[in-house]
């Protein structure tokens, strides 16, 4: 009962200071959202990296070869043939342009790529086919296109069957790619595919640095591993540094080894703006106990304890945090979400919404306790005599 008329009497006085309070949780209230915000878009992001990564298969390997060493078309059917690997797909990238008519895309991404490719990346096709290996050996100049690019170039007529120019030469266009957006970096909807052989024409080179390598199954992953980086290197006559041959959990530990630095650093940003809103809280404190010495000492004259008083001030300085907190966080959701409107990716979960709850507390206890205490250690017969 004693402790319902504290937070009474705090709630009292606080709204008898209403601009003063309100400017005192502004600070908490920035702090509190920016909290939530900042680490659930960081959430959010870590979680879509980790579902495209997973979406592409626990059995998929990266290769990466130093622009220093090329990789011949030859070597890597010699690569199929290595121990834990059931296929390989080797990709180069071409810088062209892409146009149809006097239309022409220019966010489009041009890869060679062979047979291969669509079973190790996961792409399927909305209509058309795929290219095959009959392409890639006859060296066909057929490609597959992106919705995003089938939308640009063609609107809502069938593409299939017509001509775009690639690199000034004409392609048949044979497939149109799943709409699929943004995975490990490329977008497949703006995404054209050629056969590997034909892009020779506009590289003007068959070697390749870059490959996706499908391991027979979740268990044959090392093996996989080892298999390539062992081929790679006595074929390439290549150091540890001049091929590299990633897994997904790798890349998934390093993403999340990043994306938890990224985390801690906002949310150090972010409590920034919790410690300067904390000293503005004791700032007003400290005002409203020198405000309010007269009204401490007859609280003392009548009775009143040391730790009554330290009560009184510290529940005085927790409500106001309390309610900064509560808004701050109802805040940070609603800028959250205004935030995943405009195509961002936000996460906001109980333990980030009970982190902000804590340090709403926590600032409350710590920057409050002195103006507290001073408060209780005041001479009830000084405090009397204040004007």
């Amino acid at each position: 009962m004693k402790l319902i008329t504290t937070i009474l009497l705090a709630l009292k006085n606080i709204r008898g200071n209403k601009l003063r309070s309100t400017l005192t949780m502004l600070g908490l209230i920035i702090g509190i959202s920016s909290v939530i915000v900042l680490v659930g878009i960081g959430t959010g992001t870590s979680s879509k990296v980790t579902s495209q990564v997973s979406s592409l298969g626990t059995n998929l390997l990266t290769v990466s070869i130093d622009s220093s060493k090329s990789l011949k078309l030859s070597d890597v059917d010699g690569l199929s043939n290595r121990t834990g690997i059931e296929s390989v797909a080797p990709y180069t990238r071409v810088n062209t342009t892409v146009s149809k008519g006097s239309t022409t895309e220019g966010m489009s991404s041009v890869l060679g790529i062979n047979q291969n490719y669509f079973v190790v990346r996961n792409y399927t096709l909305s209509y058309g086919r795929k290219i095959s290996f009959i392409d890639v050996d006859s060296k066909s100049k057929v490609c597959i296109i992106g919705a995003t690019v089938s939308e640009d170039l063609f609107g809502n007529s069938d593409p299939i069957g017509q001509t775009i120019k690639i690199g000034g030469d004409n392609y048949t266009v044979i497939g149109v790619l799943e709409s699929q957006g943004s995975s490990m970096g490329m977008n497949a909807d703006n995404t054209v595919l050629i056969p590997i052989t034909t892009a020779k024409y506009i590289s003007g080179s068959s070697d390749v640095n870059s490959l996706y390598i499908k391991a027979a199954n979740e268990n044959s992953v090392t093996l996989a591993q080892l298999s390539a980086e062992n081929y790679l290197r006595n074929t390439l006559d290549a150091t540890s540094d001049e091929v590299s041959v990633s897994t997904q959990q790798s890349m998934l530990e390093a993403m999340s080894s990043i994306q938890s630095a990224l985390t801690l650093l906002l949310l150090g940003i972010a409590s920034i703006s919790l410690i300067v809103g904390g000293i503005g809280v004791m700032n007003v404190m400290l005002v409203s106990v020198t405000e309010r010495t007269k009204e401490i000492g007859i609280r003392k004259s009548l009775g009143a304890n040391r730790t009554d008083i330290l009560i009184q001030f510290l529940i005085e300085a927790l409500v106001l945090c309390l309610m900064g907190g509560i808004i701050g966080i109802l805040a940070g959701i609603g800028i959250g979400s205004a935030v995943k409107m405009l195509g961002y990716t936000f996460a906001c979960s109980i333990s980030v919404v009970a982190l902000a709850f804590g340090f709403a507390v926590l600032i409350g206890l710590v920057f409050g306790i002195f103006p507290a205490y001073r408060a209780s250690r005041l001479n009830p017969i000084d405090a009397l005599r204040q004007e």
